[in-house]
């Protein structure tokens, strides 16, 4: 069966581009202090810097994520490129 492009982005294809921003929301809520009650739980000292291991973790994984990103973003500057090109 011959390889074709697919004409449309599937579920995975809007999956996949959600998780970058998603991770990095949780990461800026993670890093703002929200003095609840939980903080005492949560933070080995208070008054400590917001950049904890799990601000950490989700900047990683934001990173590890803007993969699809940034093939979108090249993929329309390459069509951008040719229509010009042709034009």
């Amino acid at each position: 069966m011959p390889n074709q492009a697919r004409p449309g982005h599937g579920a995975a294809d809007w999956l996949a581009l959600a998780a970058a921003p998603t991770f990095a929301f949780m990461a800026l809520l993670t890093a703002v202090p929200g003095g609840g009650p939980l903080d005492m739980l949560c933070s080995a000292t208070p008054g400590a810097s917001p950049f904890n291991a799990m601000v950490l973790m989700y900047l990683l994984m934001t990173a590890f994520h803007l993969g699809p990103w940034l093939k979108l973003i090249f993929s329309r500057r390459a069509q951008r490129r040719n229509c010009a090109y042709w034009a």
